[in-house]
């Protein structure tokens, strides 16, 4: 079985980020690690591979660095990437994210592709429904567990209630919800091995896409400002009066 799985590099969470000053994107380093919640697609990927004696496929767009989290998967025991690495791509909506990631992903011709629900410095939660639409595959989102039987995927999709059992014929997409399984920690062996193994890195333009087909949404940020520090709220001491009070206060803000 031939798996996919979407990852992504973000700067590390624990560093404060910067932002460009021409553009007020952040300012992508070289140190980027692997997006939390891709270590979840990764093992869900990684057991079923184990499972079906088959192959694991990392698929990325981003600005590539010196790939520290793109290896940090590889060390856990995916077997090769590919990183979409390209300029052209700064700024991309989440549409044309999906469309580079889909064409990537075509080439491969996987059995299964694996994705998170959101990355944690997008939070679109859109890209997995719109690689599936654009890869032609059934979509299972929220898989709180994930099983194989022959050529059909079976999940539990989390919802506010409970669960639902979910199934659907190969090739298909599921996005994991964070908790679904227990990601496992490299071995110092993996990350030798990791050192080693393949890492693609073809531009939009080798995956099929014209100039004017990609790029950054049509949108500008101004300017970026600090969240204002909120104030102390007021206390009103109850003297049997207090009533009043709260009913002047919903007056000045015109709820009554």
């Amino acid at each position: 079985m031939k798996i996919a799985v979407c990852v992504k590099q973000i700067p590390d969470p624990a560093t404060p980020y910067e932002l460009d000053p021409e553009t007020n994107f952040v300012a992508r380093p070289n140190d980027q690690v692997l997006d939390d919640t891709d270590r979840y697609g990764v093992e869900v990927a990684l057991q079923l591979a184990e499972a079906t004696e088959g192959t694991v496929t990392l698929v990325s767009m981003s600005p590539a660095g010196n790939l520290q989290g793109i290896r940090q998967a590889l060390a856990m025991g995916a077997d090769k990437a590919i990183v979409v690495n390209d300029p052209a791509l700064r700024g991309s909506g989440a549409l044309v994210t999906a469309k580079v990631l889909a064409a990537a992903i075509a080439r491969e011709e996987p059995d299964l592709v694996i994705a998170g629900t959101e990355s944690t410095d997008g939070y679109t939660g859109i890209v997995p429904q719109q690689l599936a639409e654009l890869l032609g595959m059934p979509s299972l989102t929220f898989a709180r567990k994930v099983e194989l039987a022959g050529d059909v995927v079976h999940i539990e999709r989390q919802t506010s209630g409970g669960y639902d059992v979910v199934e659907a014929p190969l090739p298909a997409l599921v996005s994991v919800t964070s908790g679904v399984v227990e990601p496992r920690y490299p071995t110092f062996k993996g990350i030798m091995q990791a050192k080693s193994k393949p890492i693609e890195q073809p531009t939009a333009a080798d995956l099929g896409f014209a100039a004017d087909a990609v790029g950054p949404i049509d949108q500008t940020i101004a300017a970026v400002r600090p969240a204002p520090e909120r104030s102390g709220g007021r206390v009103v001491h109850d003297e049997g009066e207090a009533h009043l009070e709260i009913v002047k206060l919903l007056e000045q803000v015109k709820v009554i």
